[in-house]
C-alpha cells in the first residue's frame, strides 16, 4: 500500500477479528466476575455476575459506563419493588399482578425513549419466583461485581481507537457512496431504472455512517475518551474529511430520491407509468452518466485526502452543459442533488498532498 501524503494510511482490524477480539473480551470480563464472586462466597453459583459482560459490552467503549450504571439501577430498582410488594402483600393471587405493574412501569420510567430499561423488570420477577434467604443481596452483589469488572477491566482488554475506527467506517462510506453513484451511472447507460426500486438495508445504515463518525471524533476531541489511552492526535485532514461527508449525505439521498421518481419507479399515486420507461427514453437522464461519473471521482478524491480540485471542475463544467442542453425546470431540481454536493466540496480546503490528478 502505497503512503500518499494527507492519506491516512493503516490496516484496518478485519470483522473477523473484530468478533474475535469482542468474543475474548467477553469471555475474560465474565470469568473474572464469576470467580470474584466464587471467592466472596455471594452464591455458588453467581450467574448475575457474568451478565454484565453480556448485556453491556459493545463496541463502543464510551456506552460501557451508561449501561452499566443503567443496569445497577434497574436491578435496585427491582429488588426494591419485589421486595416491597412481598413483604405488603404476601397472597400470590395479588403479589404478582402488582410485581408485573410495578416491574414494567420501572422498566419504561428508567429507560431511554429507544431502550427501556428491561432489567427492573426481569430482577422483579426473578427476585419473586426466587424463595431464597439472602437472593436478593447476593444478586445485587454480583450484579455490582459484574458491572465493575466491565468498566474497568473491559477498556484495558484491546481497547479501541476511536480515530482508526472513525478512518475505516470513513473510508466505508467513501466507498459505499462510490458503488451508489456507479450503479446509477451504469444503470442510466443501459436505459433501465436509475435507482433500485427497494433500496437495501446497508443503503439506510451508509446514510448514517458520517454522522456517527462526527459524533465519535467530537466526544474523543472533547477529552471523554478511555482512560486507559493516551489522548493522541487524530490523523491530518481526518475531521475535515468526516465533515465533508456530513455535508454530503443530503445532497446524495435528494438526487437518488429525484431519479427513482423521474424514472417512473417512485410514480404519484393514480399515475400509471411502465416501471423504468422514463430512463430509456429521457435524453436528459442518459446525459447524466459523464456528469455523475465526475462527481463520484472528485468526492471519492476528496474523501481519500487527496487534491480534487480538477475533478470538481470538470464536474461543474459538465453540470453547466447539462443545464445549457437542458434547461427545464424539471431538469434543474434533477440536478440540484448534485450541485449540492459540488458546493459542499467547494467549501473543503484540499490538504496538501500529491499533484492534483484532474490536472494529469
Amino acid at each position: 500500500m502505497s503512503v500518499t501524503p494527507g492519506v491516512v494510511v493503516g490496516s484496518y482490524v478485519s470483522s473477523a477479528g473484530r468478533r474475535l477480539r469482542s468474543a475474548a473480551r467477553l469471555a475474560v470480563c465474565a470469568a473474572v466476575s464469576w470467580y470474584l464472586c466464587l471467592w466472596w462466597g455471594t452464591s455458588t453459583m453467581p450467574v448475575p455476575a457474568a451478565l454484565p459482560a453480556v448485556l453491556i459490552l459493545r463496541e463502543d467503549p464510551h456506552v460501557w459506563t451508561r449501561r452499566g450504571a443503567e443496569r445497577l439501577l434497574g436491578v435496585v430498582v427491582g429488588l426494591a419493588a419485589s421486595g416491597f410488594v412481598l413483604h405488603w402483600v404476601p397472597d400470590p393471587a395479588w403479589s404478582f399482578p402488582l410485581v408485573l405493574l410495578c416491574g414494567c412501569a420501572g422498566t419504561y420510567a428508567l429507560g431511554r425513549p429507544d431502550a427501556p430499561n428491561q432489567q427492573v423488570l426481569i430482577t422483579a420477577l426473578m427476585v419473586y419466583a426466587t424463595a431464597v434467604p439472602g437472593y436478593p443481596l447476593a444478586r445485587l452483589e454480583e450484579t455490582l461485581v459484574g458491572v465493575a469488572v466491565v468498566v474497568l477491566l473491559g477498556p484495558l482488554l484491546w481497547p479501541p481507537d476511536p480515530y482508526r475506527s472513525a478512518t475505516a467506517s470513513l473510508d466505508g462510506y467513501r466507498t459505499g457512496v462510490r458503488e451508489f453513484l456507479g450503479g446509477i451511472a451504469g444503470r442510466l447507460e443501459r436505459g433501465g431504472p436509475a435507482v433500485e426500486p427497494d433500496a437495501p438495508p446497508e443503503r439506510s445504515a451508509l446514510w448514517l455512517r458520517p454522522q456517527a463518525c462526527h459524533e465519535a471524533l467530537d466526544r474523543a476531541a472533547a477529552g471523554r475518551r478511555l482512560p486507559v489511552r493516551r489522548a493522541g492526535r487524530p490523523p491530518e485532514g481526518l475531521g475535515g474529511r468526516v465533515l465533508l461527508a456530513a455535508r454530503t449525505v443530503p445532497g446524495l439521498q435528494y438526487f437518488g430520491q429525484e431519479l427513482y421518481e423521474r424514472t417512473g419507479d417512485g410514480a404519484p399515486v393514480g399515475t400509471r407509468r411502465a416501471p423504468g420507461a422514463g430512463a430509456a427514453s429521457d435524453p436528459a437522464l442518459r446525459d447524466l452518466v459523464p456528469l455523475v461519473r465526475a462527481t463520484a471521482e472528485a468526492l471519492d478524491a476528496a474523501l481519500l485526502g487527496r487534491r480534487f480540485t480538477g475533478h470538481l471542475d470538470r464536474a461543474r463544467a459538465l453540470d453547466l452543459a447539462h443545464r445549457a442542453a437542458y434547461p427545464s425546470r424539471h431538469d434543474a431540481v434533477l440536478r440540484a442533488g448534485l450541485h449540492l454536493t459540488h458546493e459542499a466540496l467547494a467549501t473543503h480546503l484540499p490538504p496538501a498532498g500529491p499533484r492534483d490528478p484532474g490536472h494529469a
